[in-house]
């Protein structure tokens, strides 16, 4: 029997609400975390993830209130992001009742976290999530990516938001992630994020072939059909979507029927 595919609401998150912008610009107020997350268990979200955007040390104390909020009230896996540098960090979150956490910049700059988190909390608990962004120069060593038009690129890693390029090849940054003991990968195209253009479905293919974890693909939703493309083309085991939900443009459950009825199998 095929493992179901899963469907995964983003909830970017600031002074305890959830924002939504393009590119990380314009942000708006899209409601209340626990209240949004209530409505996707209804229509049957698989997880959901809350990130927090603004991630100080100061306002740390307003996501873990969200966090013992909506494990309360959710039956279902909570992941949680943003500003988590430090093994106390990872402790912290999950004693709030997150079910796994989301290490970015913190993982590139210090993959120690990845290997110690998984050894003390399990790899099911560690999601390493790579913002990653198209270098057309390709470079010896560099994991060549060929993509729709034909030409042949490799994608670089960055951090801090997508502002600092780190010259780690994607691919071979998820195959180190795996290897230290991350249990999946959240995988966002910088080029894809929020144009609502589909998935950059090249690179998550290349990363989802490449190692034997789960390959959540985020960044670019706007269709039904991009959700089914990061399925069958980009190899995904879970595809993630914000405002698409948040904004009523679509709900989770009309998507789990949109790819049922295209053969995925989904958890209806």
């Amino acid at each position: 029997m095929a493992l179901t595919k899963r469907i995964i609401p983003c909830l970017d998150l600031k002074d305890g609400r959830v924002v939504k912008g393009v590119n990380f610009l314009g942000l708006r107020d899209a409601g209340d975390p626990v209240e949004l997350a209530a409505r996707y268990n209804e229509q049957g979200a698989d997880e959901v993830v809350f990130l927090d955007i603004t991630a100080s040390k100061e306002a740390r104390g307003i996501i873990i209130d969200v966090i013992e909020r909506a494990a309360d009230q959710l039956f279902l896996p909570l992941t949680v992001g943003g500003g988590i540098r430090s093994i106390a960090d990872i402790r912290e979150i999950l004693r709030a009742g997150a079910d796994k956490v989301s290490i970015n910049t913190s993982a590139v700059q210090n993959p120690e976290l990845i290997s110690e988190g998984a050894v003390m909390f399990g790899s099911q608990c560690i999601v390493v999530a790579m913002d990653v962004r198209k270098n057309p120069e390709m470079r010896d060593g560099a994991t060549p990516i060929t993509m729709p038009d034909g030409a042949v690129v490799w994608y670089e890693v960055v951090i801090y938001g997508g502002s600092h390029p780190t010259g780690i090849d994607a691919v071979e940054w998820a195959k180190e992630a795996e290897r230290r003991g991350a249990g999946e990968i959240l995988l966002t195209s910088m080029e894809t994020d929020g144009v609502k253009q589909g998935f950059d479905v090249a690179v998550t293919a290349a990363i989802s072939d490449a190692v034997g974890i789960p390959v959540i693909a985020s960044g670019g939703v706007g269709t039904l059909e991009h959700f089914y493309d990061g399925f069958l083309t980009g190899h995904a085991d879970a595809c993630l979507a914000a405002s698409v939900f948040h904004f009523g443009e679509m709900t989770v459950k009309e998507v789990k029927e949109y790819l049922r009825d295209r053969g995925v199998a989904v958890r209806i």
